[in-house]
C-alpha cells in the first residue's frame, strides 16, 4: 500500500536548491528511491550546463549515499534514471532569477514546477556579511520571487535552523518572525539598512585598496558586530532569521512551510545507517576527542544537545510538503529536533564517545592506537578561559620573552603557537552559544503532524519516520553515528 507521501510525490516537478549539500543529497536520494515518477531540477553552483552535470555525477549520484539505488538498479539503469528524472541547473540563489539566463529554460521551469524546496545556505558561523546576506537573507527572497513565477506552484518549503532563536533560555515555540523583529527589545531591525551598511563598508574597503584578506576579515567582523547588536550570536543565524522575515512578509498567497532543524547528524536508517558527509557541529568535538586532542573542553554536562538524524529531517520535509501543498496563504513553522520529546545531554554524548574510543581507538599515522582519557568538562567560559591562561597563555608569554631576549631562538615557534591559540579561542567563542545552550525546542506542530500520520494506516511502514522518541541515543551514538563518522569522514 503506497503511502500518502509517495503518492503526493508522483508526477510532481520539484525545484531543489542547495545541491550538492549534505541535506539536499539525502532528499534527492530518498525521492528517487521511493518515487521515480518525478522530475527534479537541481540548482547547483557551476559555470555552465556541462559543469553542473559533472557536479551532479561526481558529488551527488556518484557517491556512496546512492549505493542502495545502484545495487537495486545497476549502474547503467541508475544513470539512465538520473538522466531522465534530474535536470542539473547551473545557478546561484543570490542572483535575480537564480542566475538563470536561458529564457527557454526559465519558461520551461516556470510552467512545470509544482514544489520549491530551498535548502541552499552558507552555514559558516562567522561568514562574510556580504555573502551571508546574499545567500541566507536575500537568496531566500530570490527563491520566493522565482516561485511566484511558477504557474503551478503549490508550496515553498524553506529550510532554516532552530537556532534563529538566539541565546535565550527556556522553551522556544514554532512561531514566525515578524518583519523587523529583533532579539533585543530596544532595537529595531531594518533589513534594507543592513544591506546598505554592508555595501557602504565594502565600498570603503575597496577605495582603501585593502587586500582580499583584509576585506574578508572586515566583512566577517561586520557580520558578527551587526548580529550581536540585534541579539543573535553570529552572522549565520542572524542572516537566516532575516531570510525568514523576508519570505514570511512577501509570500502573498503562496503556501509557505519553514523547517527549523536542530543539529543534523548522520542517517539513522535510510538509505542505510550512519551516512554522513563532512564534520557537522558536534562532530568536530567527537573527532578531536577520538584523536586525543581534547583533554579539556567547554560544555555543560547537563545541557541538552538537540540532535536529529538527517533522514528524519528529510522525512519531516516530505511529510510537511504533503500536508500543506496547495493550502493558499498559510505559513507554518516546524521544529525538527529531539530536545522536547527525547533529549540527550552533553554528559551522555561525552560518556558514549569516551566508551566508544576506549573500545575502538583511532589509529595514528604510525599505526599505533590513539589512547584517550575521558577528559575534563569545564561548564563555564570563565573556567575555560582560566584553564587556557594557565595551560597555554602564560607559557606562551614566557616563550615571547625568550624571543625578545634571544630573537634568533624559537621565534617561529612562538608565532605559530600564538596563531593556533588565537584560532582555538575564536572557535570556542563561535561554538560557545551551542555548547552552553539552555533552550528546548517545542515541536507541537511537528507532533500534531506525526499524530495525523500515525492515524493513517498507509503511513505505518516507517518509510517517513521522524519521531525522535524512536531513537535509542546510546545505540545511535555508539553503533551508528561515530562508526559513520569514521567510515565516511575520516575514511578509516
Amino acid at each position: 500500500m503506497e503511502s500518502n507521501c509517495v503518492q503526493f510525490l508522483g508526477d510532481k516537478t520539484i525545484l531543489i536548491t542547495g545541491a550538492p549539500g549534505f541535506l539536499a543529497k539525502v532528499l534527492v536520494e530518498k525521492i528517487l528511491r521511493l518515487q521515480p515518477n518525478v522530475k527534479m531540477y537541481l540548482l547547483l553552483r557551476a559555470s555552465d550546463d556541462k559543469a553542473a552535470m559533472q557536479r551532479l555525477r561526481s558529488e551527488v549520484v556518484g557517491i556512496d549515499l546512492f549505493r542502495v539505488l545502484r545495487t537495486d538498479l545497476g549502474e547503467e539503469n541508475l544513470n539512465a534514471l538520473v538522466r531522465e528524472k534530474i535536470v542539473p541547473v547551473p545557478g546561484d540563489i543570490s542572483v535575480h532569477n537564480l542566475g538563470l539566463n536561458d529564457s527557454d529554460l526559465l519558461q520551461r521551469m516556470w510552467s512545470e514546477i509544482d514544489i520549491i524546496i530551498n535548502i541552499a545556505a552558507t552555514t559558516n558561523f562567522d561568514e562574510r556579511y556580504d555573502i551571508g546576506l546574499g545567500i541566507n537573507t536575500f537568496g531566500a527572497l530570490n527563491v520566493l520571487n522565482f516561485a511566484k513565477k511558477c504557474v503551478k506552484a503549490q508550496l515553498v518549503l524553506h529550510v532554516s535552523t532552530a537556532y534563529v532563536c538566539g541565546e535565550h533560555t527556556g522553551l522556544f515555540q514554532e512561531k514566525p518572525f515578524k518583519m523587523g523583529e529583533t532579539l533585543r527589545g530596544d532595537k529595531k531591525l531594518d533589513i534594507d539598512v543592513e544591506f546598505e551598511l554592508m555595501k557602504q563598508k565594502l565600498k570603503e574597503l575597496e577605495h582603501q585598496d585593502c587586500s582580499e584578506e583584509e576585506i574578508s576579515q572586515s566583512m566577517k567582523d561586520l557580520g558578527m558586530t551587526r548580529a550581536k547588536l540585534h541579539g543573535w550570536p553570529n552572522t549565520y543565524v542572524f542572516t537566516k532569521a532575516m531570510g525568514e522575515m523576508l519570505i514570511g512578509n512577501y509570500r502573498e498567497n503562496l503556501p509557505l512551510v519553514i523547517i527549523r532543524p536542530t543539529m543534523i547528524t548522520g542517517t539513522i536508517a535510510e538509505p542505510f545507517p550512519g551516512w554522513i558527509e563532512g564534520l557537522r557541529t558536534i562532530d568536530s568535538v567527537i573527532v578531536a576527542f577520538g584523536k586525543g586532542r581534547l583533554k579539556y573542553f567547554l560544555a555543560d554536562s547537563n545541557s541538552v544537545f538537540d540532535l536529529i538524524p538527517a533522514d528524519m529531517v528529510v522525512n519531516a520535509m516530505i511529510s510537511t510538503a504533503t500536508a500543506h501543498s496547495g493550502e493558499t496563504g498559510i505559513q507554518t513553522i516546524y521544529h525538527v529536533g529531539s530536545s522536547f520529546q527525547n533529549p540527550i545531554t552533553f554528559g551522555q554524548l561525552h560518556d558514549n564517545t569516551a566508551r566508544y574510543f576506549a573500545k575502538k581507538p583511532l589509529v595514528a599515522r604510525d599505526g599505533s592506537p590513539i589512547i584517550v582519557s575521558k577528559g575534563t568538562i569545564l561548564p563555564t567560559m570563565g573556567q575555560f578561559s582560566l584553564y587556557m591562561t594557565l595551560r597555554y597563555k602564560l607559557p606562551l608569554q614566557i616563550l615571547r620573552l625568550i624571543n625578545i631576549i634571544y630573537p634568533w631562538s624559537e621565534g617561529d615557534k612562538y608565532n605559530d603557537l600564538s596563531r593556533k591559540l588565537k584560532l582555538a579561542m575564536r572557535l570556542v567563542e563561535l561554538y560557545e552559544p551551542y555548547l552552553l545552550f539552555k533552550g528546548i525546542f517545542d515541536d507541537l506542530n511537528t507532533e500534531r503532524l506525526r499524530m495525523r500520520r500515525k492515524e493513517n494506516i498507509k503511513e505505518l511502514d516507517g518509510s517517513f519516520e521522524f519521531d525522535p522518541k524512536t531513537i535509542n541515543w546510546d545505540d545511535y551514538i555508539v553503533n551508528i553515528h561515530i562508526p559513520g563518522l569514521i567510515t565516511y569522514v575520516l575514511k578509516q
